[in-house]
């Protein structure tokens, strides 16, 4: 009796473990539990920062899904706003409760290097030499670029967004209104003493033609992208990179770096903008105002009063909307009273550590996220966050488009992505893209320049009067500059001081509140107090590092 009860739970047993078998078969063929596919692994959940544009609707779009489906990760973001001078990012690091990753971070070189010794931010070199061969790949191709981001420590912690803007890189631009040229019978300027006269006639002479005396020569805007006047101005005297550059009002010379804004040629060229201004040649607000403000002089109702204005594209001095804009074209690279003539140059890779992995990651989170960053190099994943999945915004390009080079292009972008107010697609860059020049100038353009479509075949085709009169590549310091670990709080000191005791005196020796014959002295005196000569030092150790971070 006990033997057949033994053998009938046996049975019974074997059945169960048959049915529990058939039941577990079924759930294969759908989904498993962890939602994965059968076959397929679980996607990987990441916690990322990335910023989030006013212009785009939401980030639960179509190219977000994309990325997770071509690298099977699952993204949960923390969004912070645009143009908050990273502050949400800073409470982020400061509290602890950061990401895995950060897409949008906009780390400094100097960050980079405080946070990778830390330990916060983990090397990303072995991970990409394992994991991602499309960045491999480009690393091989582009030496400049490898050497760029990695830190003087040999390690790469951070990955930027490339975009290597062909008329970005010549941005120091000043506009002149052509038709008041015409109008005038002048020439189009080449030196600084020929823009002076040109400047005097366009206050003088009316030539706007309504008997008022109402016009402004010269303008620009502070607090935007290359709207500072006196960095096209200084250049016909002694090479400027104008306030916004990494290091700003720095040249190397023989090797050694300099401050620009201590030199005779400097005192010279504060002269000369003096001189603009006491004849009233110079707009007084353009030391104060914002872009908004010099849009306002730009698009003035009625008539054209604005003559000439410096800022990084024409149409942010006069708006699109405005079909003046079109009356102004750019002026060449001035040449000053002792033959200088040079154009401010910011060719970059880019070293602002866009994305980078923190220790909050796990292995696994680790290879998910730098595939991540792999595809987001590739063309597909570039256009995706620029504008938007294949097909939405952007398409290949048809057979007889060509692009700003007068070459086939290789893709379109839908003329409504550029009207549209609101985005509902890709993350508006605010994503590491891999933009080099070719993939940059490769979209289809108008032929017209003056028409909405052709504007970027515009804009190159003024670039090209700035091509040739940059400083060699040893008489500038590079962009893409890490401060070694010791040097990084105190160069962010001194540079912080010293720039900003240039700009307020500066102002003051062009507006006549300081004579620039009886106080230049004290002002070159001023430096020590500052402790210049300490800065830069450092700039030079980084500087001799680099050189020799290049030659391995």
């Amino acid at each position: 009796m006990r033997k057949s009860w033994k053998l009938l739970a046996g049975v019974l047993l074997t059945a169960a473990l048959l049915l529990s078998a058939c039941s577990q078969t079924d759930n294969s063929k759908g989904q498993a539990s962890n939602g994965a596919a059968e076959g397929e692994a679980a996607p990987v959940k990441l916690s990322a920062f990335i910023n989030q544009s006013p212009n785009l609707a939401s980030l639960d779009n179509p190219f977000t899904k994309l990325v997770e489906q071509k690298t099977n990760v699952k993204l949960s973001f923390t969004v912070g706003p645009p143009n908050d001078n990273n502050d949400k990012r800073n409470v982020l690091m400061a509290s602890g409760d950061y990401p895995e990753v950060f897409l949008s971070g906009n780390f400094t070189p100097a960050e980079q290097m405080k946070f990778g010794k830390q330990g916060v931010f983990l090397p990303l070199n072995d991970l990409i030499e394992q994991y991602a061969p499309n960045i491999k790949k480009i690393f091989e191709e582009r030496p400049d670029l490898k050497t760029a981001v990695t830190a003087s420590d040999g390690n790469i912690y951070g990955m930027p967004q490339v975009n290597e803007c062909y008329h970005c890189w010549y941005a120091q631009k000043l506009w002149i209104n052509q038709k008041w040229l015409d109008k005038l019978g002048l020439a189009m300027p080449t030196t600084t003493e020929e823009y002076a006269e040109v400047l005097l006639a366009f206050k003088t002479k009316d030539p706007n033609g309504n008997g008022i005396a109402d016009e402004v020569p010269l303008s620009g805007a502070l607090y935007t992208w290359h709207g500072d006047i006196t960095g096209f101005l200084m250049n016909p005297f002694i090479y400027n990179n104008g306030d916004g550059q990494s290091f700003s009002y720095i040249r190397v010379k023989d090797g050694e770096v300099q401050l620009s804004a201590n030199q005779p040629e400097w005192k010279d060229g504060l002269t000369y903008l003096a001189s603009l201004y006491k004849e009233g040649l110079i707009d007084p607000q353009a030391f104060t105002q914002n872009q908004e403000g010099l849009q306002q002089l730009g698009n003035n109702v009625g008539e054209t009063i604005l003559g000439s204005f410096a800022i990084g594209h024409v149409q942010m001095g006069v708006a699109a909307t405005d079909e003046r804009n079109q009356d102004y074209v750019a002026v060449p690279p001035l040449k000053g009273p002792k033959g200088v003539q040079l154009s401010g140059y910011y060719k970059s890779v880019g070293n602002q550590g866009r994305f980078v992995i923190t220790d909050k990651a796990s292995e696994e989170q680790q290879i998910a996220a730098i595939k991540m960053l792999d595809y987001l190099w590739t063309e597909e994943g570039t256009r995706g966050q620029v504008f938007s999945v294949e097909g939405h915004s952007w398409s290949k390009a048809s057979d007889g488009q060509l692009d700003v080079n007068g070459k086939p292009a290789v893709y379109q972008v839908d003329p409504s992505y550029r009207s549209e107010t609101i985005h509902t697609d890709g993350w508006d860059q605010a994503g590491p893209d891999f933009r080099p020049r070719e993939r940059f100038e490769s979209e289809a353009v108008s032929q017209d320049m003056l028409s909405p479509e052709g504007y970027e075949l515009r804009l190159v085709t003024e670039t090209k009067k700035y091509e040739g009169f940059e400083p060699k590549e040893d008489e500038m310091l590079p962009i893409d500059i890490f401060i070694s670990n010791e040097d990084v709080e105190k160069a962010a000191q001194y540079k912080a001081t010293v720039e900003d005791y240039v700009r307020s005196n500066m102002l003051q020796f062009i507006t006549g509140h300081k004579d620039i014959e009886k106080d230049w002295n004290g002002y070159v005196q001023g430096f020590g107090g500052l402790k210049l000569n300490e800065y830069l030092q450092i700039l030079q150790r980084a500087y001799d590092a680099n050189l020799n971070k290049m030659k391995k």
